[in-house]
């Protein structure tokens, strides 16, 4: 890969994830400034020339203590608009994990559609490119973007995992609601691949209203199966713990949790705890510092991403095929 006119760049909250990027890469991270004023306000420009360019600046988009989502990302916005005033070539924002993106249909009267609304928003700033990882929906974020967008997906780091620790079990892999079923239908079939045997696949019932989930059905076999419980993010964790009761009250005979983005708010700590869940597998978009560390250490087994990122990046520099990264 020719780096001579490539630029990575990761903001303050995201730099160490930025750095395995780069190492990745084969390219070091570009020098940058983000000042804070004593108002709140502030200000954020590159140290190096990008002139004519290509610019990838890595930022994951969620809340922390010292930084809120909404600071984080008013920072991507006004770096990607100095950049291209800069007359960068192009600018792609590297988002591993995307806010606003549970809110991409009305369910309600004068709902927002957040997913859209940000959208426009990176649009605004001329970004070239987005580039992230699972989405809460897939069909909302393609419609919702005008710029280009890549779609990178954590499924193989998850049959990466759990093939050589599943034996000869037999194996189902469940989605916690219906609006999950195709993300582990494909789970199912790429670890059916690799096992070289057929995994089941089963789903659970879920209605929400006014914020109280309930449903317990369980449709598909799980009697006498290793269940893997897989969605795109884990918030307060309820829902996984809702679908693994449900599968050991129906014969499973050990239920795992898998999900892409591990946000742990709320009484995460408490129910990611529950002995109902064997173990829980998440990626590193997000870094699980509302968990104490015995937990963390003891419940959860963290997947990298920054390989799957930087050769991303690789490919979308050089003109490769995402398509083909993503085969499992």
């Amino acid at each position: 890969m020719n780096t001579n006119d490539i630029c990575l760049f990761a903001l303050t909250e995201s730099r160490a994830f930025g750095e395995k990027v780069g190492a990745a890469l084969g390219v070091p991270l570009g020098r940058h400034e983000e000042r804070n004023f004593e108002d709140g306000e502030h200000k954020i420009r590159a140290l190096q020339n990008v002139r004519g360019r290509n610019v990838f600046v890595i930022q994951s988009l969620y809340s922390e203590p010292d930084a809120s989502v909404n600071d984080k990302l008013c920072r991507l916005l006004f770096f990607v608009g100095a950049l291209k005033d800069a007359s960068a070539q192009r600018v792609t924002a590297v988002l591993p994990y995307l806010c606003y993106a549970r809110k991409d249909r009305k369910t309600k009267s004068r709902d927002p559609v957040t997913t859209r609304y940000l959208a426009r928003l990176l649009e605004a700033v001329e970004t070239d490119r987005v580039v992230t990882l699972d989405v809460h929906n897939l069909a909302a974020f393609e419609n919702a973007f005008r710029c280009r967008i890549d779609h990178l997906e954590a499924r193989k780091l998850f049959v990466d995992y759990f093939a050589p620790r599943l034996g000869d079990s037999e194996v189902v892999v469940v989605s916690p609601d219906v609006g999950g079923v195709k993300r582990a239908e494909q789970l199912r079939q790429a670890l059916s691949r690799r096992l070289g045997r057929e995994a089941g696949n089963a789903f659970i019932e879920k209605y929400r209203s006014a914020g109280e989930v309930s449903g317990e059905q369980v449709v598909g076999e799980v009697r006498g199966k290793a269940a893997i419980i897989i969605d795109d993010m884990i918030s307060t964790g309820g829902t996984m713990v809702r679908a693994a009761n449900a599968c050991l009250q129906r014969g499973a005979t050990t239920v795992y949790a898998a999900a892409s983005h591990g946000l742990f708010a709320g009484e995460a700590a408490r129910i990611v705890a529950d002995p109902v869940l064997e173990h829980v597998v998440i990626t590193d978009t997000i870094p699980p510092f509302r968990l104490d560390d015995g937990l963390v250490q003891n419940k959860l087994t963290i997947l990298e991403t920054a390989p799957l990122f930087a050769e991303a990046i690789r490919r979308i520099h050089d003109g490769g095929s995402i398509v083909d990264l993503l085969q499992v």
